[in-house]
């Protein structure tokens, strides 16, 4: 337990340390999910409450969510994700190029 509860620390920092970065900046990627999520729930005829139930958060967060308003958490992302028989894809790209392609 010791070695998970560490990664947890370690994954919650991390978080927090990102969020504070974003604060003031709109970011494009959160505003793309949050649509994702809103559409994929419409879609699903589920109200905010019902999805806030599947996945064991709460409706003011799927609203907080939808709006954009803070960048969500990867565990609630996935919890989400599943509650919307969605698979969630996270992709990390390089930024620069070796050898000037």
């Amino acid at each position: 337990m010791e070695g998970s509860a560490k990664a947890a620390r370690g994954v919650k920092r991390l978080g927090q340390r990102v969020a504070m970065e974003l604060a003031d900046e709109p970011v494009p990627l959160f505003h793309a999910i949050a649509a994702q999520v809103a559409e994929r729930r419409r879609g699903l005829d589920l109200s905010q409450r019902e999805l806030a139930d599947l996945c064991g958060t709460t409706q003011s967060a799927v609203a907080r969510l939808e709006r954009g308003q803070r960048p969500p958490r990867v565990d609630t992302l996935m919890r989400i994700a599943s509650a919307l028989d969605c698979e969630l894809v996270v992709e990390l790209r390089s930024r620069t190029r070796k050898g000037g392609d």
